[in-house]
């Protein structure tokens, strides 16, 4: 399918210019088709006034001078063929150049006074007929017809040229009138350039909304594009709003909850208890960040990743500085990820707590970019993931570290970000001994 809206306008204009040629080229054949036959009439017309000029009748008998003031017909060669019959059909007088010409034709003399006609002979040949009927000569009474022809080869063989010659500009019209088109289309679809250029940039969160300086045709695109960004900022922001709200009224409960249960006598149900609130707040903190880390609808997020990640393994340095780990960060200083920071960084933050908890001294991490794809790869030398464990591990709840405290909720809020944005998670074996995390983001 054509996804170029100037190459299908091109290609719709091509085809009804190319019909309406279609459709005007035997028009203008037939009127220059017509326009020829009637300047062959005249010029018959002529030559046989010519003939009717230089005849005479003595006696009662018709004489034509040996040399006619038209040289063509005292030539053999010209083409000028010319015939004078009596009322009964008779041939009477021929010119020179039919001498040689065996030209079957009848004259009508029926009172008509002239005729044009297109004969056919044998062999397929035709003829143009002008044929006169005369019955005063030199004021002489006389009943004679005097015709004149000419071959239609001569007319055919102009329509040809013409016919070419029709073709070849309507050509070259049809070429010039395309690029005229091109260059048309091209001025007109400036405006929805522009408009694209500002959507890009409203998707880089670059402006707020696009402008008013648009055609009065997108005015009304570009206002409904407008509310729908003010609505989802003014929705997003009540969103926030109000998980901060529901936060901060559970987190209170659960904070008075489990000071009780450190007041509590040890013992079963106190520890009971205590698990409980930890579970409670983690779910809590699990739900209020699979709702607000979503993908926001018009704008592209382009986040720097190698901030971040300084950021973020300096941290973690200070957390694991009895590991000593060894981090490789092999990604170009510019690269960007086209997802929310506060995303990037719950999702980054969980994926390297994981490498740096369970690796042996060595994290690496890189980017690479292909074709369409971007893969951010997160590497370890830690005891790894059995390939039977992958799927499991990455269910909510699910935990193969029994060691550590935890409710197994951190992989599956790097696997809700990743989904949120079109992206795909794999894991794998990494070349240094452990596991290694790929995220594979698509570029559109």
């Amino acid at each position: 399918m054509i996804r170029s809206l100037r190459v299908r306008l091109m290609l719709a204009a091509a085809l009804l210019a190319l019909l309406f040629m279609l459709a005007l080229l035997p028009a203008l054949q037939k009127a220059f088709s017509l326009a020829l036959q009637e300047s062959i009439e005249q010029r018959l017309a002529s030559d046989v006034t010519t003939l009717i000029s230089a005849a005479r009748i003595e006696d009662g008998r018709l004489q034509m001078p040996a040399l006619l003031p038209d040289e063509r017909y005292n030539l053999p060669y010209t083409g000028l063929l010319g015939y004078i019959f009596d009322r009964q059909g008779t041939l009477v007088w021929q010119s020179r150049a039919t001498r040689n010409r065996h030209i079957n034709y009848s004259p009508r003399y029926d009172g008509r006074g002239n005729e044009f006609a297109r004969i056919e002979q044998e062999g397929n040949e035709e003829f143009f007929v002008y044929d006169v009927e005369v019955k005063l000569l030199g004021g002489k009474s006389a009943a004679y017809s005097i015709v004149a022809l000419q071959p239609v080869r001569e007319y055919q063989h102009t329509l040809d040229g013409l016919r070419e010659k029709l073709y070849l500009g309507f050509g070259a019209a049809l070429l010039a009138l395309m690029a005229l088109l091109w260059a048309g289309l091209t001025w007109g679809l400036r405006s929805l350039r522009r408009l694209s250029v500002e959507l890009d940039q409203v998707e880089a969160g670059a402006r707020d909304g696009l402008s008013r300086e648009h055609p009065r045709e997108l005015l009304r695109l570009t206002g409904s594009l407008n509310r729908l960004l003010h609505s989802e900022r003014e929705q997003r922001q009540r969103y926030r709003d109000s998980l901060d709200d529901l936060a901060h009224s559970l987190k209170t409960p659960l904070a008075v909850l489990q000071g009780v249960g450190e007041s509590m006598p040890q013992g079963s149900q106190a520890q009971v208890l205590q698990s409980q609130i930890e579970r409670m707040s983690q779910q809590i903190d699990y739900q209020l960040q699979r709702a607000s880390l979503r993908k926001s609808g018009l704008v592209r997020h382009q986040v720097q990743l190698v901030p971040l990640l300084d950021s973020l393994c300096s941290t973690l340095a200070k957390v694991y500085r009895d590991k000593r780990v060894e981090v490789s960060l092999d990604i170009p200083a510019q690269a960007c990820v086209p997802v929310e920071q506060g995303a990037l960084l719950e999702l980054l933050g969980n994926l390297l707590e994981n490498a740096y908890r369970l690796c042996l001294g060595q994290v690496r991490v890189s980017l690479r970019e292909t074709p369409g794809l971007l893969e951010l790869c997160i590497e370890d030398d830690g005891p790894g993931v059995p390939p039977d464990q992958r799927e499991r591990i990455l269910e909510r709840g699910e935990r193969l570290d029994s060691q550590h405290p935890g409710q197994g909720i951190g992989l599956a809020v790097v696997k809700d970000i990743i989904d949120s944005y079109d992206a795909e998670l794999q894991l794998d074996d990494s070349a240094l001994g452990g596991a290694m995390f790929r995220i594979v983001f698509r570029l559109d």
